[in-house]
């Protein structure tokens, strides 16, 4: 959230989507002062669709971080995965945005 403006300027609109209800995610949106879009995916449509599921401490159909970049036309031309606890690179992500 901190560089969506650097994002943005290349022509990029970044939202999130957890598996958390949208009654959390309006909970989250006012504390964290968040200024995109954040999705609910609370049935896994997402993670299923793409392919971000997997189990974590007994618990399946957790979603991994990740970062995908989709064009105008639904395509994506980039995709991360990460680890628990880890974070996007961001300077990756702007630098793949600006080669699109």
């Amino acid at each position: 959230r901190d560089r969506r403006a650097e994002l943005q300027e290349t022509g990029v609109q970044p939202f999130a989507i957890s598996r958390d209800s949208p009654y959390t995610h309006v909970a989250w949106m006012q504390a964290l002062d968040l200024d995109f879009p954040l999705l609910s995916d609370w049935n896994a449509e997402a993670t299923h669709g793409f392919g971000v599921g997997f189990e974590h401490n007994g618990m399946r159909d957790v979603s991994r971080r990740s970062a995908f970049l989709v064009d105008a036309e639904g395509v994506v031309r980039g995709a991360w995965a990460y680890e628990p606890g880890e974070l996007p690179d961001i300077d990756e992500l702007i630098a793949a945005a600006e080669g699109l």
